[in-house]
């Protein structure tokens, strides 16, 4: 008797864990790959997906199956690794989550500082630039710029050159306002309907002494920026491992010739 109470028991509980309420893993769900920042715009690095069991599980009823559906969407609360994504965490417009509870500092690492740079259609890949993207920044001048002597010898020579590689994104200026929440309900944050344009400035990180060269860019040159596949993406900078500029006093100045020998625009 005991034996067949013992099979019982077995069978009964191999029954509820196999596929029911209490058992193992059955549904696909997003999680937070890493933490993610209250405000922040996600992108794929952001997510992951997992197996669990949601029946019976109310408060799971609101999750996502695939990544491309949370990619984008804006958190509004901050998010642990691990945690499974729901809709009412997130929104499609920042405009959506009070600005008052906003974290009071940018995520930088230690060493980097944060510069906002302009931007626009055609100079920032028609909007398509995301928070937490990756950019190139190309340089197009004259080179008579370089000259010591101010003139330039021959034929007038323009030069375009990559100058920055994989500039971390980390804010957008005003983009879009009066869209819907991720849930697809809610009022919206304009009363005249939907509007949205490309965002007119973006804010990234990097070292003091390349912000000195960024900016003498932005005044001397026309300056354009490329998108990165997300799959040439590198990680986000920890500490600062620049030995020529570990800290903001390591900045002291660019001029035509400084940037000349850093970059070379002569030579080419």
């Amino acid at each position: 008797m005991l034996a067949v109470l013992a099979f019982g028991g077995v069978f009964l509980v191999g029954n509820l864990g196999g596929g029911g309420a209490i058992g193992g893993p059955n549904t696909t769900v997003v999680i937070a790959k890493q933490s993610i920042p209250l405000r922040h715009q996600i992108v794929a690095s952001d997510l992951e997906t997992a197996k669990m069991s949601v029946n019976g599980n109310a408060s799971l009823t609101n999750t996502y199956a695939n990544l491309t559906d949370v990619v984008s969407l804006i958190s509004e609360i901050n998010i642990s690794k691990g945690t499974v994504i729901t809709s009412d965490m997130l929104a499609r417009d920042v405009n959506l989550v009070p600005a008052g509870s906003a974290p009071a500092y940018l995520p930088l690492a230690k060493g980097y500082v944060a510069m906002t740079i302009p931007t626009g259609e055609q100079q920032g890949v028609a909007g398509h630039i995301s928070v937490g993207d990756y950019i190139t920044v190309i340089s197009s001048v004259g080179v008579t710029i370089f000259s010591t002597t101010g003139q330039q010898q021959g034929a007038a020579r323009s030069v375009s050159k990559t100058v920055f590689t994989n500039l971390r994104i980390i804010g957008l200026g005003p983009a879009s306002a009066g869209v819907q929440p991720a849930a697809g309900s809610g009022n919206t944050t304009s009363s005249s309907g939907p509007t949205s344009g490309v965002t007119s400035s973006l804010t990234v990180e990097l070292t003091q002494c390349d912000a000195e060269f960024l900016t003498w860019f932005l005044a001397n040159t026309t300056v354009r920026y490329t998108l990165l596949s997300f799959k040439d993406y590198s990680t986000p900078p920890t500490d600062n491992q620049d030995e020529k500029c570990k800290t903001i006093k390591d900045a002291n100045g660019v001029s035509n010739t400084t940037v000349d020998k850093i970059f070379g625009f002569s030579k080419l």
